[in-house]
């Protein structure tokens, strides 16, 4: 007797273990109990799945669109202030030298629209062949065709949706028009100008690939009559987490008065939305596991209330108040960390395979679930941060043993004689 009484007077004894594991098993006394303890143990995992994949799914999201947005525009932009960007290529020189600048391309940039049986808009940019094959967005993503000799084909870079939306292939002709032609007696005539397609590109972001057409620099400025003159220097920096450095050497660095505009500056709506969509995500699949955090609670007060008999033997065997309340939160906390773990088990697997699942449930229900005209990219993203993982775990194994301190605090308050007496 004295060794069984011993046992329970240290802290988390295999004898609490043991007790806790059994009073978590189904019998018919408790099955409801049981039942309760299961639910919460399946809002638990789910709830952690859940956040788990939403905030990959938006951290893709995030860092795909970064990446096809600059791949195509730059991280920093130069425009002429006060006389005509004719030194483009000077300028160019000059903040090619900076530290940190992978590369500066001088462009022509005007909308357009553009038709060949029907008729679409489309923002058509003037790039030298070096300079094209060196936008990131471009260069490995031509899917038709080729960007060598660009200079010299007279023909045009479309993207592939362009193509699709206008049954556009290679060797086809596309006609560009724009409002601000030729002088007239009459006014300003509209121009017009027929190109042969020489390459077709998919960036990945249905806007971008839907919206840009590139043709050679003097092509460009003839066409828009902007001779010798370029209307931008978009810079790419070698490290872009450096941007606010960059712009302080570039500024001492360019000799002739520029306006400075940076990636930030032109998309800062768009990723501030994103950012107050994540966190407003998260909050709401917050609750997903707090209400099964409650669940625990109710799950324990209802097991605490049915083992109230074999509390009152346990006391009088010789268990202490803290051995009992410790059998409880065990109990409790049991469900809490092994579903946040599988939670976190299911989360990783889906998170890593997103776009295979969605792939697979298109098949399966024989529909669209991802339409990249409403979501801008081709693919649904996932990127998993360990930051966020840790955040999510960290605060549901939080939540799960607060959730048990009130019901193994009731239950070690409990007195054995009270509650032997109406047994």
């Amino acid at each position: 007797m004295t060794q069984t009484q011993a046992k329970p007077g240290r802290p988390f004894a295999p004898f609490e273990w043991m007790v806790a594991s059994r009073y978590l098993r189904a019998r018919r006394s408790s099955g409801f109990v049981s039942v309760i303890a299961g639910f919460s143990f399946a809002g638990i995992m789910l709830g952690v799945a859940t956040l788990i994949v939403v905030m990959s799914v938006m951290n893709g999201f995030h860092q795909e669109l970064l990446n096809k947005i600059v791949g195509v525009n730059g991280h920093i932009f130069l425009q002429a202030a006060g006389s005509p960007l004719t030194d483009y290529d000077e300028v160019a020189r000059e903040v090619a030298s900076v530290d940190g600048v992978a590369a500066a391309i001088p462009m022509i940039e005007g909308p357009a629209a553009i038709s060949t049986t029907s008729m679409a808009f489309a923002l058509v940019r003037g790039v030298r062949e070096a300079d094209l094959k060196r936008l990131p967005g471009v260069a490995g993503n031509v899917r038709q065709g080729t960007l060598d000799g660009f200079d010299k084909a007279g023909g045009v870079a479309i993207g592939q949706r362009i193509a699709d939306n206008l049954g556009l292939r290679i060797g086809d002709k596309l006609k560009i028009l724009i409002a601000n032609g030729p002088q007239t007696p009459f006014g300003v005539a509209p121009r017009s100008k027929v190109y042969p397609v020489v390459a077709i590109f998919q960036i990945g972001m249905a806007e971008f690939d839907n919206l840009f057409v590139y043709m050679p620099l003097p092509e460009a400025q003839g066409f828009f009559s902007r001779d010798d003159e370029a209307s931008v220097i978009e810079i790419f920096l070698s490290r872009p987490e450096e941007i606010d450095a960059a712009r302080d050497r570039l500024e001492a660095a360019v000799s002739r008065p520029m306006i400075m505009t940076d990636w930030r500056e032109r998309n800062r709506t768009f990723f501030d939305a994103l950012v107050v969509e994540r966190n407003v995500m998260f909050i709401i699949l917050t609750l997903i596991v707090l209400v099964a955090a409650l669940n625990v609670i109710s799950g324990l007060i209802m097991l605490v209330k049915d083992k109230g008999r074999d509390i009152a033997v346990l006391r009088t065997m010789g268990a202490t108040r803290g051995a009992v309340m410790r059998v409880f939160l065990i109990a409790g906390a049991s469900i809490g960390v092994v579903g946040t773990f599988a939670g976190l088990a299911l989360g990783l697997a889906v998170a890593s395979n997103v776009e295979t699942i969605r792939q697979g449930l298109n098949r399966a229900l024989n529909a669209n679930l991802f339409p990249a005209e409403l979501y801008f990219l081709s693919r649904l993203p996932s990127k998993v941060d360990p930051l966020d993982v840790a955040t999510v775990v960290g605060m549901t194994l939080a939540l799960s043993i607060l959730a048990t301190l009130y019901p193994s605090w009731r239950a070690a308050r409990l007195d054995p004689v009270e509650a032997l007496r109406y047994e």
